[in-house]
C-alpha cells in the first residue's frame, strides 16, 4: 500500500500548487515578503500608520457550492469567498492585506481546485489584498469524491483615528443602500429546496427570469465593495457606520452598525426589489417575514451618512460602477429596522 492507494495523490498536489502559482503570486502587495511554498507567509504592514489596528474576518460560501459544484461553475465561488470575508472587515474602514484559503477535498482535481484557487485570487486582485497562503486537504473517506468545501480568512488593516465603529451616528442622518448582485451567498439552503421541490432545472432558461437560467441568476458571484469603501475615504466621505448584508438579511445586520438608542427607518418603496427575489418567492411560497429575514433583497451594503452628504455620495457610488439610493434614516428608538412590511 502507499498514500496514493489510499486516495491522496501527493503528485497532483504538487501540479495544482505549481498551476495556481502565478495567480497567487500576481495579487502580493509591496509589503509581502517571500514567495509561494513556505511554511507561513509573511506581510509587513503598510507605512505611515500611527495607530495601525488588525481587523480580522472569516468566513464560507454556505451551500451556494452544493449548486456550484452540481453545475460544475467553480470561479465564481472563488469570488465569493473573498467577498464573504472582505466585504464584512472593510465596515470598520480598513483596507484588506491579505488573505488566506482553505480547501478541503475528498480527492484531489487540480483542474477543479484550480479554477477556485483563480478565482479567489481575482477577487483579492479586486480587493487591493494578497492571497498569502492556503492550505488544501485531501481527505478521502469524510468527503465525497468529486466535492470540496471552502473556508477564508481575512487581515485588514486601520489607522486607529480612522477607524469606522458606529459612534458617531445620531438620529438624523441618513441611510444610503448600495445594491446587492443577487442573493450573494446567502439562502441557499431555501433557494436548493426549492428548485428541488419545484423540479425546477437550473440549466433551463426561465421567462420569469428575463429569459436567464436559474443557475446564471443564482450562481452570480457576490459584489466586491472594497474599491467603493476605499473611494469613499479617499473622497472625504467615510461613513459612519456601514452595514454587509448577508444571512438575517436587513432586520438581523443593519441594527449591527447602529448604537444603542437608535433605530434605522428603512423605506421599502425606495427601491425595486429585483426579479430573482420576485421569482423565489413565488416558487417557494415563502412568507414575507422569511423573505426579510433570509435574503438581502437587493441590498448588498448600507451606509450612514450625514444627510448632508446623501447626495455626493450616491454620486460617488455610481462613479464606481454600482448602483445606490437613499435607503432611509437612523431615529431615536430600541435599536433595530424599522418600517420593513414583514412586521418587525
Amino acid at each position: 500500500m502507499d498514500y496514493r492507494s489510499a486516495g491522496v495523490d501527493v503528485e497532483a498536489g504538487r501540479a495544482f500548487v505549481e498551476r495556481i502559482r502565478r495567480s497567487v503570486e500576481a495579487t502580493h502587495r509591496p509589503e509581502v515578503l517571500g514567495g509561494l511554498g513556505g511554511f507561513a507567509g509573511l506581510c509587513r504592514l503598510p507605512a505611515g500608520l500611527k495607530r495601525p489596528l488588525l481587523v480580522a474576518g472569516t468566513d464560507g460560501v454556505g451551500t451556494k457550492l452544493e449548486l456550484a459544484q452540481e453545475l460544475g461553475r467553480h470561479r465564481g465561488i472563488g469570488i465569493d469567498l473573498v467577498a464573504m470575508c472582505v466585504n464584512d472587515v472593510i465596515t470598520t474602514g480598513a483596507e484588506p492585506l491579505f488573505f488566506l484559503d482553505y480547501v478541503a477535498t475528498g480527492r484531489l482535481s487540480p483542474e477543479v481546485l484550480a479554477e477556485v484557487v483563480e478565482g479567489i485570487a481575482e477577487g483579492c486582485a479586486r480587493s487591493g489584498c494578497a492571497l498569502l497562503g492556503g492550505e488544501t486537504a485531501e481527505m478521502p473517506g469524510f468527503y465525497p469524491q468529486g466535492r470540496y468545501d471552502l473556508a477564508g480568512f481575512c487581515l485588514a488593516v486601520v489607522d486607529e483615528e480612522r477607524l469606522i465603529d458606529g459612534r458617531g451616528i445620531r438620529a438624523g442622518h441618513a441611510l444610503v443602500g448600495v445594491a446587492s448582485s443577487g442573493v450573494h451567498s446567502n439562502g441557499f439552503s431555501l433557494v436548493r429546496r426549492i428548485l428541488q421541490a419545484r423540479e425546477i432545472s437550473p440549466a433551463l432558461p426561465c421567462p420569469a427570469l428575463g429569459g436567464a437560467t436559474p443557475a446564471d441568476a443564482l450562481l452570480e458571484p457576490t459584489h466586491l465593495y472594497g474599491e467603493l469603501v476605499r473611494a469613499l475615504a479617499d473622497g472625504g466621505l467615510a461613513p459612519l457606520g456601514m452595514a454587509h448584508i448577508t444571512g438575517g438579511g436587513l432586520p438581523e445586520n443593519l441594527p449591527r452598525c447602529l448604537p444603542d438608542g437608535l433605530a434605522a427607518r428603512v423605506d421599502p418603496g425606495s427601491w425595486e426589489r429585483p426579479v430573482l427575489f420576485r421569482w423565489l418567492q413565488e416558487q417557494g411560497e415563502i412568507p414575507e417575514a422569511d423573505l426579510w429575514h433570509t435574503f438581502n433583497l437587493g441590498v448588498g451594503l448600507v451606509l450612514v451618512v450625514p444627510a448632508e452628504a446623501v447626495d455626493a455620495t450616491l454620486a460617488l457610488v455610481q462613479s464606481t460602477g454600482f448602483q445606490g439610493w437613499r435607503l432611509g434614516e437612523v431615529v431615536d428608538g430600541p435599536r433595530g429596522v424599522l418600517g420593513l412590511p414583514d412586521g418587525s
